[in-house]
C-alpha cells in the first residue's frame, strides 16, 4: 500500500512537471460563418486538436511555470470547404505578455494570415517535425508557435528570439515544396516567408532591440516612476529614427506598429512633469510610423485621463 502511494505521488509530480513545462497557453476558435453544410462536429474536434497541439507540444528545452506561459489566441475562419478534407481559411493571430507590476498585458503579435489553408479529417492526429514537412496545418501551427515564442523572448532580452526565428525558418524552407501558399517570396509581400525574413534580417535589428527596450526598460519600469518612465520611453523611441525608411512598409514594422499604435498613444498621453514629452513622442512617431499618423494626432491634445492600456488580464 505504501509503495502504491509513493508511485501515485511520483506520477502526480511527474505529470505536474510535464504540464508546467509547456510554453504556450493558446485559446483556439474556429469559425465558418459563410460555409454552408459544414461538418460542425469535425470543426469542434479540429478546434480541440489544434488547441492541444499548441499547448501540449514542447517547443523549447526550457521549463515554463503556469504563470510564464505565453498567452495567445488563434481565431481561424474557414472560408471554403470541399465537402471532404480540404479547407480554405484565414487566421487572426495574437499574443501578449504581462507588464511588470501592472494589471494589464501588452500585445506582441497581432497578425492576419490570409492563406491559412489545410487538410484535416476527423480523428486525424497532428504530427510535427522540426526537420521534415508532414502537413501544412502542423507546419503553420509550428511556424507561429516559434514566432510567438521568439517575439516573447525579444521582449525580455535583446535579440533573444533569434533561435526561435531560425526554427520557424526551417518550417518555411520545408514547406516550400508543398505547393501551399504563403511560404514562398513570390506568394506576396506580406506572408510567412517575408515575416520570417524580416525577423532574421539585420536591417530590422534596431526594431527588435526597440521591442526589448520598450517592454523591459520602458513598460516594465513605468510603475516605478511614471514621469521618468515616460521620458525614458521617449528616448527609447528616438532610437528608431535610424531605421531605414525604405523598410518601414515591410511586413514586420507594418504589423508591429499597427499592433502598438493605440498603446503608444495611451502611454505617451500619461500626464508627466514635462508636457513636452507628448509632443516629442508625436514628432518621433510621425517620422517612424506615418501609416498610423491619424492615431498619433491624439497626442497633440490627449486628455489627462488616458492610461496605458490595454488588455486586462483575466
Amino acid at each position: 500500500m505504501k509503495k502504491r502511494h509513493c508511485l501515485l505521488v511520483f506520477l502526480l509530480v511527474f505529470f505536474t512537471a510535464y504540464v508546467n513545462a509547456q510554453e504556450l497557453n493558446a485559446r483556439v476558435q474556429i469559425l465558418a460563418p459563410t460555409v454552408r453544410n459544414i461538418d460542425k462536429r469535425n470543426v469542434e474536434v479540429l478546434q480541440t486538436t489544434i488547441r492541444d497541439f499548441l499547448n501540449n507540444n514542447k517547443w523549447s528545452t526550457e521549463t515554463y511555470t503556469p504563470q510564464e506561459r505565453i498567452e495567445c489566441n488563434f481565431v481561424i475562419t474557414i472560408t471554403d470547404w470541399d465537402g471532404n478534407a480540404n479547407y480554405k481559411a484565414e487566421a487572426q493571430l495574437q499574443s501578449s505578455r504581462p507588464v511588470y507590476a501592472a494589471a494589464y498585458s501588452t500585445t506582441l503579435l497581432n497578425l492576419s494570415d490570409k492563406d491559412f489553408d489545410f487538410t484535416y479529417t476527423e480523428g486525424q492526429s497532428l504530427d510535427f517535425s522540426d526537420q521534415n514537412f508532414i502537413s501544412n496545418l502542423s507546419s503553420l501551427l509550428g511556424f507561429y508557435a516559434y514566432t510567438i515564442i521568439g517575439l516573447d523572448k525579444d521582449s525580455f532580452s535583446s535579440l533573444g528570439g533569434t533561435n526561435f526565428y531560425k526554427k520557424a525558418l526551417t518550417q518555411v524552407n520545408n514547406a516550400q515544396a508543398s505547393g501551399s501558399k504563403g511560404w514562398k517570396p513570390a506568394d506576396g509581400l506580406r506572408n510567412r516567408y517575408w515575416l520570417n525574413e524580416n525577423l532574421l534580417n539585420k536591417s530590422f535589428e534596431d526594431l527588435r532591440s526597440f521591442i526589448y527596450d520598450y517592454h523591459f526598460n520602458g513598460l516594465d519600469r513605468l510603475q516605478d516612476n511614471t514621469s521618468r518612465g515616460v521620458k525614458k520611453m521617449v528616448a527609447i523611441l528616438a532610437t528608431l529614427t535610424q531605421m531605414d525608411k525604405q523598410k518601414v512598409g515591410a511586413i514586420f514594422p507594418n504589423f508591429y506598429f499597427a499592433s502598438k499604435a493605440d498603446e503608444l498613444v495611451n502611454v505617451f498621453s500619461i500626464p508627466t512633469g514635462d508636457p513636452t514629452d507628448r509632443i516629442k513622442a508625436y514628432n518621433l512617431l510621425a517620422e517612424i510610423d506615418p501609416a498610423n499618423i491619424n492615431k498619433y494626432e491624439a497626442l497633440k491634445q490627449a486628455p489627462a485621463s488616458l492610461q496605458p492600456d490595454i488588455k486586462r488580464n483575466k
